[in-house]
Order: structure tokens, then sequence, then C-alpha cells
């Protein structure tokens, strides 16, 4: 069984993406800030939130599909 903990941070977390997929950059990355004071350890908002970091300091292409592509390992 999930927790409640567990399914607020998936709630948060699916609005961040929703955001994110619609480049909103800044709003995405204060809901998966949100979600990493709930469980700083909750990995998918951990990637994300970086994500949103490097895309609000080097925006991507305006016909940006969503995918993220890995500039170095």
């Amino acid at each position: 069984m999930i927790s409640e903990e567990k399914k607020k941070i998936l709630d948060i977390f699916a609005q961040g993406r929703k955001k994110y997929k619609l480049s909103d950059f800044k709003g995405a990355q204060k809901l998966f800030a949100e979600a990493l004071k709930i469980d700083s350890e909750d990995g998918p908002s951990q990637v994300y939130y970086a994500r949103c970091k490097h895309y609000i300091a080097s925006p991507p292409a305006e016909d940006w599909d969503g995918v993220f592509v890995m500039t170095s390992k």
C-alpha cells in the first residue's frame, strides 16, 4: 500500500510533469522542489528538478518535443 506522503509526492510530481511538458520550467521546478521537501530522496523529482534547472539556463528549441537529450555521461 502507498503511504499518504508518497501519494502527495506523486500528485505534486504529476503536476510538475504537466508544466514541464508545456515548457513552464520555473513552475515545474517549484513543484519538484515541493516534492523534494517532503522526500529529499525522491529520484524522479531530483532528475526533473535538475532538468528544469538546465532548461531555465539553456531553453530548448521552440519545437521541443519534451525529450531530454543527454550531452554528457
